[in-house]
């Protein structure tokens, strides 16, 4: 099977909504089971991320299917961290970027979703079945049995290929991992998250917003953090980020006193702006945090998996979405390199893909600490102004790692390695000083030259332009 005429997509969420029309246009049936109702139909559970970060993968991939012109008026700009210290209305901006397009974008998961579904069934051969799911496969047969939820009842469906979008409890994921007698791992983070909101205003600094509208808002409190992504109707999604145990920790926080008292004692000032914290707080579930890890994606011909069913990660840094976006824009390519030759593209994809996976992974985890508690350390701060001043003095060698993952698509894999050794640079040149003034930049232009090869960077000025979480 060099080409599938017939490719079977299992979930309809960003990832497998977004493959099945790419697939879609390039004259391939695709038939797209989603186990959940149509969310254009019914209103999305709360308690779960509504709001995501969109950069420069995402945003690559959808213009290579067309939609951003369709996607940017969901779009909310943000420029970068806005820091709510310990003292009430303490607050310190930290630019991602230097430069007028490096922002990343507040989205609503939900409607982006809903408008790639729209596009793939209005304009492409694709057919997405809801309420439908898979229950087994059967690889030597190429069939699969499929399970309706209204119906209830399983029915047998032929197959050629199978793409698993299926999310972090992905069944392609097993079914591929035992044929393939593969490993794979749910590493589970020990902090949860509880979403909370922060209702639109009508005297704010924005006018609905009642925070700074473009910028992602972090109280870091060493352990734990509240964050917070403005939404367009002028609200801003809030998440509580917190040990599951331990003092604080969600297992002790389970009286209505309590919260109040934590919230007093480390987020007052965004209190004020949450009437209704106490319900949400105990209305909407704990959410889980893990990362996926798995060392095979494809079985032969006949199964890939995709997205987070593949590599699932942490939230922390903006991400998730676009990884997988970016698992599709990469098949893509790897179909217009090999003229569709799946044969060649499904083992190139897999080798491709897997080590920027378990880099951002990695990157992820870290991120996590910086946005909760290196942010506010001075040597950090210090280090990241001195990253700017570098990268306009050697714009194809020194690029922040922040601004490579999220403002390039220099693969996350490299982007990891570079970021080793440009840390190492940092180190070495503010050891001892306590400002930018201090450094000694023949040193500086030594240790770059020695250290950093030459970047072929891609222009990403323009949004709309065919080239190229939380954070």
């Amino acid at each position: 099977m060099n080409k599938p005429h017939h490719i079977l997509v299992a979930g309809a969420g960003l990832v497998g909504s977004l493959i099945a029309l790419l697939l879609g246009q390039r004259g391939y049936r695709v038939t797209v089971l989603e186990k959940r109702d149509d969310m254009r139909r019914k209103q999305m559970a709360g308690g779960r991320s509504i709001n995501l970060a969109l950069a420069e993968r995402g945003m690559h991939a959808l213009r290579m299917a067309g939609l951003m012109d369709d996607v940017q008026p969901l779009l909310i700009p943000m420029k970068g961290r806005m820091l709510h210290g310990a003292e009430a209305g303490a607050l310190s901006f930290s630019p991602y970027g230097q430069r007028p397009h490096e922002v990343i974008y507040s989205v609503s998961r939900g409607e982006l979703n809903k408008l790639m579904m729209t596009a793939a069934e209005t304009h492409f051969d694709v057919d997405i079945l809801f309420n439908q799911s898979v229950e087994t496969f059967d690889f030597d047969n190429n069939v699969v049995r499929i399970k309706d939820h209204v119906a209830e009842k399983v029915t047998s469906l032929e197959f050629e290929l199978v793409i698993g979008c299926d999310g972090v409890g992905s069944e392609v994921r097993t079914a591929v991992i035992g044929a393939t007698e593969g490993n794979c791992s749910i590493e589970m983070l020990d902090h949860a998250y509880k979403e909370l909101s922060i209702p639109p205003g009508d005297s704010g600094p924005d006018g609905l917003w009642q925070m700074e509208k473009e910028a992602l808002h972090i109280w870091p409190r060493g352990g734990h953090m509240l964050i917070a992504l403005p939404n367009l109707d002028g609200s801003f999604t809030v998440t509580l980020f917190l040990p599951n145990k331990g003092d604080p920790g969600f297992e002790l926080i389970d009286e209505p006193h309590e919260l109040e008292k934590f919230f007093d004692d480390q987020f007052a000032d965004a209190k004020n702006l949450i009437p209704e914290f106490q319900d949400e707080y105990f209305g909407n579930p704990i959410g889980q945090l893990g990362t996926v890890r798995c060392d095979r994606w494809v079985y032969e011909n006949k199964a890939l998996i995709m997205g987070d069913a593949s590599h699932g990660i942490v939230p922390f840094h903006g991400q998730g979405m676009n990884a997988g976006m970016e698992d599709c824009s990469e098949l893509i390519r790897l179909l217009d390199e090999h003229d569709d030759d799946w044969s060649v593209v499904l083992p190139e994809f897999e080798k491709l893909r897997i080590p920027n996976a378990e880099a951002i992974a990695d990157m992820a985890l870290e991120n996590y600490v910086t946005m909760r508690d290196s942010v506010t350390d001075s040597k950090f701060r210090l280090k990241k102004t001195l990253g700017f001043e570098l990268e306009s003095k050697y714009p194809s060698q020194f690029i922040p790692r922040y601004s490579m993952v999220m403002f390039h698509r220099i693969p996350y894999a490299e982007a990891f390695a570079r970021g080793e050794i440009q840390n190492e640079i940092l180190n070495q040149l503010v050891d001892g000083i306590e400002s930018v003034d201090q450094v000694d930049h023949a040193l500086a232009e030594r240790l770059v030259n020695e250290k950093l090869s030459r970047l072929e960077i891609v222009s990403t000025r323009s949004m709309g332009s065919a080239e190229s979480g939380v954070s």
